[in-house]
């Protein structure tokens, strides 16, 4: 009996911290997209997550859309929002070394944070789940179908991202872009457009996340800076730039968490992304999926 206690309990850690470690890879390869074409580490990627939540609760309950149109509307929102990032921001600013970049995108942060509290007030909301039913039990464990969901859009992303940079024009000029900018303006790629791409492509990405996991999670206006925090933690630990490392190192953050919760207790949670990011810094700033010559061409 203890046994089969302990199992089930195992599983339902481990499908909490598989879903939440979605969210955190998902968040992580938001990074990686703005770092892999400029190099900029984005601290407004968590702001974009809250976003997503909160507009598609606008498009949903002030607005009265159904909500696939509202989720989608959100997802397109918050890209527009990247790309009025970049295009009023961040090229203005883009003679500033790389340092004052990432100072610039931390104020764009602040003041997100600041106008979804004036827009939306301290209190937090919530979208209804994305298919009718109850939570139902799976081997024991108590599973939510909103979990499904986190766990299949987020499968579905990453698929999609990797096919994009893989075998798409704009996908492989993004990547050229990170690998040589100079090199790919004087073959014809347009560099500015593809910074342009990859603010509003990050954005979007962060406003999927945003969107899917309130109906699990309540969404209020300070909810980024530690959805960001971690996602952060999960790009370092993977490795800056390593779009598979994101995800297997969010989903190995989330897990921590998770049995961090179970088994010691939910008030030490929070701290297990700093302490990873932490280690990763002290021991393999590369990341686990990094390499140090690759890592030692990169300024940040």
């Amino acid at each position: 009996m203890g046994g089969e206690f302990f199992g089930a309990a195992w599983l339902q850690y481990a499908l909490s911290g598989v879903t939440i470690g979605a969210i955190y890879a998902l968040v992580a390869i938001g990074y990686n997209i703005i770092y892999n074409v400029t190099e900029i580490i984005n601290f407004a990627q968590g702001e974009f997550v809250m976003l997503g939540g909160l507009f598609g609760v606008f498009y949903y309950q002030t607005c009265g859309l159904p909500l696939v149109l509202a989720v989608l509307s959100a997802v397109v929102t918050v890209g527009v929002v990247g790309l009025l990032l970049e295009r009023y921001v961040i090229r203005r600013a883009r003679h500033a070394t790389v340092l004052s970049m990432i100072i610039v995108t931390i104020a764009f942060s602040i003041l997100l944070k600041g106008g979804a509290m004036l827009a939306w007030g301290k209190d937090p909301y919530r979208l209804p789940a994305f298919s009718r039913g109850g939570v139902f039990l799976w081997q024991g464990v108590a599973v939510q179908p909103q979990a499904l969901w986190v766990l299949g859009i987020s499968a579905v992303v990453v698929a999609a991202l990797t096919l994009f940079f893989r075998k798409s024009f704009y996908g492989k000029a993004m990547l050229a872009c990170a690998d040589n900018p100079s090199a790919a303006r004087l073959v014809g790629i347009p560099v500015r457009t593809m910074v342009l791409l990859s603010f509003a492509l990050s954005a979007t990405v962060g406003a999927v996340a945003g969107a899917v996991i309130c109906p699990i999670t309540l969404m209020e206006y300070d909810r980024g800076a530690l959805l960001g925090l971690k996602g952060f933690g999960a790009a370092v630990l993977g490795g800056l730039g390593q779009f598979s490392g994101a995800l297997v190192a969010g989903i190995v953050l989330g897990l921590s968490e998770s049995f961090c919760a179970g088994y010691l207790s939910s008030g030490y949670k929070d701290a297990v992304a700093l302490v990873l990011l932490l280690s990763a810094l002290f021991f393999k700033p590369e990341g686990l999926f990094g390499s140090k010559e690759a890592a030692g061409l990169k300024r940040f």
